[in-house]
């Protein structure tokens, strides 16, 4: 085996590092912020979901991935896809409770509810997508890896 075979393709930059460490807070909120304003111009829950999980490939290139993996867990971005699909079928029936049909948030007894309803969606579809976007990440580079995790 050659010193290039010992070699982890992972190298520590403190350079990456400390861009990711001040960059990351900033693509978060834009990411948040995409998700809530697409009830009202454009972007939305996708679009978020997918800069809230360019934060943590952020995260999985500058400390590495096995330590990202570890630090966030398995269980959370599982727990993250099945919260979002939760919220989004906890507003739409929430509607039927009410008398109207699936995602109809005008029947809901509050002030501005059709807009929070689809902000409430949009939160629902970003988490989803962020934790599927993120544990996709993970599953390649353990695929990349040989299996193993």
């Amino acid at each position: 085996m050659s010193d290039a075979d010992d070699r982890s393709p992972y190298v520590e930059s403190p350079i990456i590092m400390t861009t990711v460490r001040v960059i990351a807070p900033f693509v978060f909120t834009l990411g948040l912020f995409v998700m809530f304003h697409g009830a009202d111009s454009s972007g939305g829950g996708f679009q978020g979901g997918v800069i809230v999980a360019t934060v943590v490939i952020m995260l999985g290139i500058a400390f590495g991935i096995d330590v990202t993996r570890e630090w966030i867990g398995d269980t959370a971005l599982g727990a993250l896809a099945v919260l979002g699909v939760a919220a989004f079928l906890a507003a739409g029936l929430g509607a039927l409770v009410f008398g109207g049909r699936f995602l109809e948030f005008g029947v809901y007894p509050i002030g501005h509810a059709t807009t929070y309803g689809i902000e409430f969606v949009e939160l629902g579809i970003g988490v989803t997508v962020a934790g599927v976007v993120s544990g996709l990440f993970f599953a390649i580079e353990a695929a990349a890896d040989g299996g193993t995790q």
